[in-house]
């Protein structure tokens, strides 16, 4: 064991729902048994990072006060008892989503959902209940035991990973969510095929990513479809072939795009969060055996469906970071980008530090931004 004391650090604290974070002094505790404490150099600033924090109607409620960020990457700080997986100055990236390698579903080829702790990493803690960060002697809740937004973060050994060590922090941290997510909802979940017409709800970086995962599967049309026609540009950056905004049309964007594919769409993907856009993602499918993969999140809303929207063939399909097997991916996926087979820089146009994290929402809501970088 290599773990020191107790570290003094800046993170950005959500103190309750709906109000602005705030930097704060905060304490990191050492590592304890099976548990990593990693420095974050950098941290995406995902969507549902702002979800949780200010649209509350759309999400189960998280504990607070909460350390938000969950698409980070860093450098091993100290290892507590029992961890091999990683050591002090290893490179490495957070994951929200464990792979403990020896559970019912890690053993299954079908699912990437390990159950490792999951239920206490979904309440904002650690395997004994307890977080490691403190501030004002008030515990802070880990953002689904991750916590990026934060100098330093404690989290599970199989909620990390190791990557190569020269890969560039501030670019391979979006592997954390969003990029994974998207680009493996096409390749992993969808199995977008070669020559296939696909079409892409929402051009956010899981959406890019999504057009990104559908290019690399070798399909022959993909059509960005987003309401911001700033949005157009960036799309065939990432392979989009047509770019259609819902609000050039009278029709509903699913007979739009059903007409545009002489009956409906072979894939469609959903990374918007929206269930009306849901719906309208599966009606632009083929009925001949389309597939509609759900990818944006959202979890208390109800999705409606007309039977016939499935009965005569199409298949409905939801997906959580990917479908990758998290600890085993990322690392392949940073080689991915090395290699150039992966974009990552593209998706990010504002780099800021944590006194600005609030900007970044800012740039996010307002449609400004794809991906900004906090760079700490």
């Amino acid at each position: 064991m290599d773990s020191a004391d107790v570290i003094e650090c800046k993170a950005a604290v959500a103190w309750e729902p709906g109000k602005a974070l705030s930097i704060e002094e905060v304490k990191v505790a050492p590592p304890k048994a099976h548990e990593v404490r990693i420095k974050i150099v950098a941290s995406g600033v995902c969507h549902s990072d702002w979800a949780y924090l200010y649209d509350v109607a759309q999400m189960k409620p998280r504990p607070f006060p909460l350390i938000l960020g969950h698409e980070g990457a860093g450098i091993v700080e100290s290892v507590g008892p029992g961890v091999t997986k990683v050591s002090k100055g290893d490179k490495v990236i957070p994951l929200f989503l464990p792979q403990c390698g020896q559970c019912e579903r890690c053993l299954s080829p079908k699912t990437n959902l390990c159950t490792k702790d999951w239920d206490k990493t979904q309440q904002g803690v650690l395997a004994d209940g307890t977080s490691r960060i403190t501030c004002k002697n008030q515990q802070i809740y880990q953002f689904i035991g991750v916590s990026t937004f934060s100098e330093y973060t404690v989290v599970p050994e199989d909620n990390v990973t190791k990557i190569h060590p020269d890969a560039p922090l501030d670019k391979v941290c979006l592997l954390g969510c969003g990029v994974s997510t998207g680009y493996g909802a096409a390749v992993n979940t969808g199995k977008v095929e070669s020559g296939s017409t696909c079409a892409v709800f929402g051009l956010g970086a899981v959406g890019l990513a999504a057009v990104m995962g559908c290019k690399a599967a070798g399909a022959s049309r993909i059509i960005a479809v987003d309401i911001n026609p700033d949005k157009s540009e960036i799309a065939k950056t990432f392979g989009a072939t047509e770019f259609v905004n819902p609000k050039d049309h009278s029709k509903p964007i699913q007979e739009v795009l059903r007409e545009l594919s002489n009956g409906g769409v072979d894939f469609s993907l959903e990374c918007v969060g929206n269930v009306g856009v849901m719906r309208a993602a599966v009606e632009a499918c083929s009925p001949a055996g389309g597939i509609c993969v759900i990818v944006g999140w959202i979890e208390v809303e109800e999705l409606s469906l007309a039977p016939l929207d499935i009965l005569l063939g199409r298949t409905l399909k939801g997906t959580y970071f990917g479908g990758w097997k998290s600890v085993e991916a990322v690392p392949r996926l940073v080689q991915d980008y090395m290699s150039g087979k992966l974009l990552l820089d593209e998706f990010v146009t504002h780099r800021l530090t944590l006194d600005q994290v609030n900007q970044a929402f800012d740039h996010m809501i307002t449609g400004k931004s794809i991906r900004t970088v906090i760079e700490m």
